[in-house]
């Protein structure tokens, strides 16, 4: 289907889930890339209080904790 066709699709019934092979579908600069960041121990032991208190990975404190210093924004 071609794009003018989707976009008709769209305006005329706004769904257009059933058209899209959503398996395929990738989101732009949310590839995850390996780093490497070292961190003393007491920071350790402090992230993994709070993550055992939260629930959570240490992975996930810290992922969570960067993404709200940066204000959620994309690369």
């Amino acid at each position: 289907m071609k794009a003018k066709e989707l976009d008709k699709r769209f305006d005329a019934v706004g769904d257009i889930s059933k058209f899209l092979d959503l398996s395929r579908a990738k989101r732009i600069n949310e590839t995850p890339k390996r780093v490497n960041v070292d961190f003393p121990t007491w920071m350790i032991h402090s992230l993994d209080k709070e993550a055992s208190r939260l629930g959570v990975t240490r992975q996930v404190i810290i992922k969570v904790w960067i993404s709200e210093r940066l204000g959620n924004r994309p690369a």
